[in-house]
């Protein structure tokens, strides 16, 4: 009796299947001989406990993250895989990855915990107005919502808040022009100059110190702010410009730093970066 071809292949899968053992290739990676179609399904869903723990934790709590992080006992020298500690400063995340391992004794890199942290709420409305144009009605009602955070400088003068909102309501455009005009024998000449300033019946505001707590668990911050006018127009417009922004956002980031290594840098090795699990 001859067998099809289709019957020799499937009896050639089974004796694979019943002859398959683990290959040790050089670099200690495990490899098996399968035939192909064949698909591997993990038992685990029917046991009772899962193979190993593994999943992703995140949270916007500096103080939850370092209960989690703390609740995996990271600091037992008998762990088989090693927990590693990354930190994104331009994104103010830390990722702990609790089973990463190390060279030539890998972990999975399945098991981790994310700490974002989220702006206050504070911050977040000084963030949603800088550098955008303000009516004097928008400017006034975002410093009258947020007057226990700010206070008004004329120069190096302290200003009422009070006084600067009422200078920001009441501001008015006045606009001059000149003409010169001189005529010689041989020629003549004319000159016109429109001069646009914009004043307040009280005392303009030059600047505005804005003092909030960035992130939770950093230090309160004062930003100092530049009032600036455009004219222009039949009414003014307003932006507020933060004064030495950059230098100031790379100082929350260290400040963010010094934080997770002073709560967990005695539990996990942290480093400045972001980590990818290669395949």
């Amino acid at each position: 009796m001859s067998l099809s071809k289709e019957a020799i292949q499937h009896i050639e899968s089974q004796a694979v299947i019943a002859a398959a053992k683990p290959i040790t290739i050089e670099d200690g990676a495990t490899v098996t001989v399968l035939p192909e179609g064949i698909r591997l399904q993990s038992l685990e869903s029917f046991q009772p406990m899962r193979d190993r723990f593994r999943g992703t934790m995140a949270t916007h709590s500096l103080q939850d993250f370092i209960k989690y992080t703390e609740s995996h006992d990271v600091v037992d020298d008998n762990a088989p895989v090693k927990a590693l500690g990354f930190i994104d400063q331009d994104a103010m995340r830390a990722t702990v990855i609790f089973n990463l391992g190390e060279p030539g004794a890998a972990g999975h890199g399945d098991d981790a915990a994310v700490l974002t942290l989220k702006p206050t709420a504070a911050y977040s409305a000084l963030l949603g107005v800088l550098g955008k144009p303000l009516s004097q009605k928008d400017l006034a009602e975002w410093l009258e919502d947020w007057l226990p955070n700010l206070q008004a400088q004329d120069g190096e003068t302290a200003l009422q808040m009070i006084q600067a909102i009422n200078a920001v309501r009441r501001m008015t455009i006045k606009a001059t022009s000149q003409r010169d005009s001189s005529v010689g024998d041989f020629s003549s000449s004319r000159s016109a100059m429109d001069e646009i300033e914009a004043k307040s019946q009280d005392t303009l505001p030059s600047a505005f110190i804005f003092t909030t707590v960035p992130f939770e668990g950093l230090d309160v911050a004062d930003i100092k702010l530049r009032l600036s006018v455009i004219t222009g127009r039949d009414e003014p417009q307003l932006k507020l410009r933060w004064v030495g922004e950059e230098a100031q956002r790379e100082a929350f980031a260290r400040e963010f730093k010094d934080v997770l290594e002073q709560e967990v840098g005695g539990l996990v090795p942290l480093t400045i970066g972001t980590f990818t699990l290669g395949k």
